[in-house]
Formats: structure tokens, C-alpha cells, sequence
């Protein structure tokens, strides 16, 4: 509760400032509550901001990924992903552990003599421990294929991602499903759809 002195005098209502002195005194009571509302803006303050570096290291780890895949670097690919990770470029075609994924990568060499991953449109929904996340991203990609006469191949699509965040490696995939849009002579022939709504 708010007591108003004006000349020495309590008037016992909270007035708007006039040109008489006025002076304001606080119970306790407000003060406590100012003190709670100031350490939960603090508290908001120190979460958004923690969330803002989290989603920049994320961010990181989806362009290392489209990086190491352009450049054919198998082995940095497959160690953002955590050793249960479980990865899906279509309804058949995947893997689960980072061994298995390994794998799928050895491909990628002779397979594609050029690609190049454009990654956008980065959403991240953390849980409240801020220590994994949910991850949707807008894709585009072009392949070049080292079989003479094969058309280029271009995908158009999200990434729907998890991650999981450790003190010693950071944050990590442990799950990524490839879903597409549309695709133009694209050497996957069965896709996992985006699940857009029908009319």
C-alpha cells in the first residue's frame, strides 16, 4: 500500500504528481514485490539470452553439416551426431547409431561429384532444461552425379531435427529426418513428405 504526504499531510489516496511536494513512502510489502518482479525479469533476461547463444551454436552445427556434406568429409558429418543418433533421408533409407550412419556415408564420394546444401528458415524449440531442442530448417540442394548423362538432381524440403546438448561435445544430433517438398531427378525415389495440410 502507497501513503501520499502533500504539505505534511496524509491524504490517504494514492494522487497524481501536482505541484505541491509531493513524497511517497512503501510498505514492505511493495518492496517485496518489487524485488520478486526484478529478479523475475532477471531470470527471463538470463534465459532468453542463454537461449540466444544456444540457438547461434545450433545454428553451427546445421551449416557444419551441409559443409562437411559439400565437401565430402564423412568422418567430421558423422561425429555431430550422437552415438544413438537416428537418421532418415526416406522411408527405407537411414540409419540408427552413428556407426550405422557412418556407413551410409561412404557413398558420397564417388556417388556425387558435386552438391551443394542450402540450409534457411531455422526454428528451434527448447525444452526447459534448455538441454535438448527441437530443430526445423527449410532445404534446398543441388547434386551433380558422376554417371555420365544423369540430369542433376535438386531437393526441396525441411530437415526435422533433435539435439542434445553435453558438456563435453556440445550440442548434437541425435535425430534427423530429411521430408520433402518436391524433388527433380533426385536419386531418392520415395520421399518422406512435409505433411502439409490438404485443401
Amino acid at each position: 500500500m502507497i501513503y501520499t504526504y502533500v504539505d505534511g499531510t496524509v491524504d490517504g489516496l494514492l494522487l497524481t504528481p501536482s505541484p505541491a511536494t509531493v513524497a511517497t513512502v512503501e510498505t514492505a510489502d511493495t518492496e517485496d514485490l518489487g524485488e520478486t518482479t526484478m529478479t523475475t525479469a532477471q531470470d527471463s533476461t538470463t534465459r532468453e539470452l542463454s537461449e540466444l547463444l544456444s540457438i547461434k551454436k545450433i545454428e553451427r552445427v546445421l551449416f557444419d553439416y551441409a559443409y562437411y556434406l559439400d565437401m565430402n568429409l564423412p568422418d567430421d558429418l558423422a561425429a555431430l551426431f550422437t552415438e544413438d543418433c537416428y537418421v532418415a533421408y526416406g522411408p527405407n533409407f537411414g540409419a540408427e547409431g552413428r556407426k550405422a550412419y557412418r556407413e551410409t556415408l561412404d557413398g558420397i564420394g564417388t556417388f556425387f561429384s558435386a552438391t551443394s546444401h542450402h540450409v534457411s528458415n531455422v526454428v528451434v524449440d527448447f525444452t526447459d532444461d534448455l538441454r535438448s531442442a527441437k530443430v526445423r530448417s527449410v532445404l534446398y540442394a543441388w547434386h551433380r552425379y558422376t554417371k555420365e548423362g544423369k540430369a542433376d538432381g535438386h531437393f526441396f524440403g525441411q530437415y526435422h531435427d533433435e539435439f542434445v546438448f553435453d558438456d563435453a561435445s556440445g550440442w548434437r544430433f541425435t535425430r534427423r529426418e530429411l521430408r520433402a517438398s518436391g524433388v527433380v531427378d533426385f536419386h531418392v525415389k520415395k520421399q518422406i513428405p512435409i505433411g502439409r495440410a490438404s485443401a
